[in-house]
């Protein structure tokens, strides 16, 4: 595991909290189930089933793919192998970095020369774009394993950009994702020191996309037209485009583009985002209806994006929104065994089949479950989302200690700078309340724990002992620890409901949503098993208005909490909570499109009978209704 830069080498702006090296925090508990679902799923074995990720991809030395697709699968498989520190996918993982880092061109040009041509975007030669995507699961490859190739290899494609940047500019992708290029030459700086990377990264910023002013005026408030789709408005170029200002503050130090964050989050959340914490895009912004779509890369993108934004600015409201996205999105756009995923995800979600639906402009496969449905850069990219979040849940701090950041089940071995720090969280969040963190070190340092915005009433204690909690969102413990001490945290979840579109109502526990169960029925439609592709139909009706007393919305719902989380965590079968709540049916709400029709403005009345009915966790669901219209009491 490689060493803890210290801080942001000058004149980069010192970090809230201080990345920890890949390894240093591992799975635990369901976590680690949930990583070897991923991991017998399509995660470790795409490679068998995929010819875009076979042993001809031109990342290979092969004539196949090699533009975007094999560097998006090795940032998600390099943490995926080392966190589970599993021999067969850790092998695979250096499969891919030995050729990239020993195929290098002499000029320092990094993996395959694309062939210039012309499909739905131009092609150039020089494309910098997929070395990009590399450059991040080099620094993550070098963090787990200290492969001495890594840095040079990088300081020598730097001095090809540094050269050749004129040239060659960003354009298209690489123009829009420029942050992401940034990320790696900080990276990189910060350990060599080298002062021209710093100029690299002004030069990309200057030949990027400026995203703080696209925030700043926005001009897309609405579902996009189809023929007015540009990259701009793309999905994930904007799930991409969150960090980018936060990116950048770090080396501008300019206080309009810390803010640009912020602008950058409540105009997406105004206009298109969604209960789930992520935004709509069927390819392009969307608006808020629920049964416009999401893509799965701007689910992990977005991930990614908050992940750096927590470390850069150390803003607690970016971990209540990454822990919203990563147990609700992201589980509920694959199947429980993480071998099909969809394209498009919908929050009212009542029926996948291949179908024309009310897409801004994706096609009729966008929301199946399958191995490539409308497209692939899903089945190459989807791979991050879970090991990145496990990476990040904790962080080191200026003082020499450790913050919680994310919760769930985890491990921590932390070598900082003078001493190693061991920690273990035995928890069943975000399923249960109660997080236990024992400390297998001892000596003097400080620990830091979240205090999730969502709670009331947290409590802390040491041994027993209560801490006191302030109004603060991080509370500080800091004493001389004794191995085997432990720290108990609880925040209380309350059930909460969120207004949304057309005054609608969602239901929230702590950072999970909740959605109607709707009885299923798998179809396959195509391929074979188990990479087939698979239709979802409705056994049941979904057509509900919730009855709840939204000044008490607590006295509305039963808690049935008495299941243990299964070895498939987000198994629909058996769901660890469940809430119990009554409905009426709503006959004129129908489908549409072949999705759920236009959501009835609420209050709404209807005269069917009160039902009892069964809200789960979104992330175990396949098909389900999130956003509820209320009924008249």
């Amino acid at each position: 595991m490689s060493a803890l830069p210290k801080t942001e080498k000058p004149p980069l702006k010192p970090p809230a909290f201080i990345p920890l090296p890949l390894g240093a925090v591992r799975p635990a508990g369901w976590l680690t189930d949930q990583l070897r679902v991923q991991a017998e799923g399509l995660g470790g074995h795409i490679e068998e089933v995929w010819p875009d990720l076979g042993p001809d991809s031109a990342w290979l030395g092969g004539e196949g793919e090699g533009w975007e697709r094999g560097p998006y699968y090795l940032d998600g498989l390099v943490p995926l192998a080392h966190l589970l520190d599993d021999p067969v996918l850790k092998e695979r993982a250096a499969k891919w970095m030995d050729w990239t880092l020993d195929h290098q061109q002499e000029d320092g040009w990094l993996g395959p020369v694309q062939a210039a041509k012309t499909d739905w975007f131009e092609r150039r030669a020089f494309d910098i774009w997929p070395v990009t995507v590399m450059l991040k699961a080099l620094t993550q490859h070098h963090e787990a394993t200290n492969d001495a190739r890594v840095i040079p290899a990088m300081t020598r494609f730097c001095e090809w950009l540094r050269d050749h940047l004129d040239e060659h500019p960003l354009h298209e992708w690489g123009a829009y994702r420029w942050a992401d290029l940034v990320i790696s030459l900080h990276w990189l700086y910060n350990r060599t020191g080298l002062p021209w990377l710093l100029d690299v990264a002004s030069k990309a910023h200057d030949q990027g996309y400026d995203w703080r002013a696209h925030f700043e005026d926005f001009q897309f408030p609405d579902k996009m037209k189809r023929e007015d789709c540009e990259l701009k408005t793309h999905v994930v170029n904007n799930a991409m485009a969150v960090k980018t200002p936060g990116v950048w503050y770090a080396q501008s130090g300019d206080a309009l583009d810390k803010a640009s964050v912020y602008k950058t989050l409540e105009t997406l959340d105004t206009h298109h985002g969604s209960v789930t914490g992520v935004f709509t895009g069927d390819e392009h912004y969307a608006g808020k209806d629920p049964s416009q779509g999401t893509e799965l890369c701007a689910v992990v993108e977005y991930m990614f994006s908050l992940e750096l934004l927590l470390s850069i600015l150390g803003d607690a409201a970016f971990a209540d929104r990454l822990e919203r996205i990563a147990y609700n999105a992201l589980p509920a756009t694959f199947t429980p065994d993480m071998w099909a995923h969809q394209y498009d995800q919908q929050v009212n979600q009542v029926l996948c089949t291949v179908a024309d639906r009310q897409w801004t402009n994706n096609g009729p496969e966008s929301n199946v479950y399958g191995l490539e449905p409308n497209y692939g850069c899903c089945t190459a990219n989807m791979h991050q989302g879970w090991p990145k979040l496990v990476a990040n849940m904790w962080m080191a701090t200026p003082d020499g200690g450790l913050a919680a950041l994310v919760y769930g089940p985890c491990e921590v071995n932390a070598s900082l700078e003078n001493f190693t720090i061991k920690l273990a969280v035995e928890t069943d969040y975000p399923f249960g309340e109660t997080v236990t963190v024992r400390v297998d070190s001892s000596g003097g340092f400080p620990l830091r724990f979240r205090i999730p915005g969502w709670t009331s009433g947290a409590t802390a204690t040491v041994n027993g002992e209560a801490v006191a909690i302030s109004d603060n969102p991080f509370i500080t413990i800091e004493r001389d620890w004794s191995e085997g001490d432990r720290v108990e945290l609880c925040f209380p979840m309350s059930i909460q409901t969120e207004t949304r579109y057309h005054d609608a109502v969602a239901v929230v526990r702590g950072p999970l949503v909740y959605s109607l169960r709707i009885g299923e029925e798998f179809r396959k439609i195509k391929g074979k098993e188990p990479a087939a592709d698979w239709e979802c139909h409705p056994t049941t009706a979904w057509n509900y208005g919730l009855l709840i007393d939204q000044q008490n919305p607590a006295s509305s719902f039963k808690i049935d909490d008495d299941r243990t989380i299964g070895p498939i965590p987000f198994d629909p079968s058996a769901t660890p909570v469940t809430l119990r709540a009554k409905g009426r049916r709503l006959p004129g709400w129908k489908l549409v499109q072949h999705s759920a029709g236009p959501l009835p403005q609420s209050p709404t009345e209807s005269d069917a009978p009160l039902e009892d009915l069964a809200l789960v966790p979104y992330g175990s669901t396949n098909l389900r209704v999130t956003e509820f219209p209320v009924l008249v009491t």
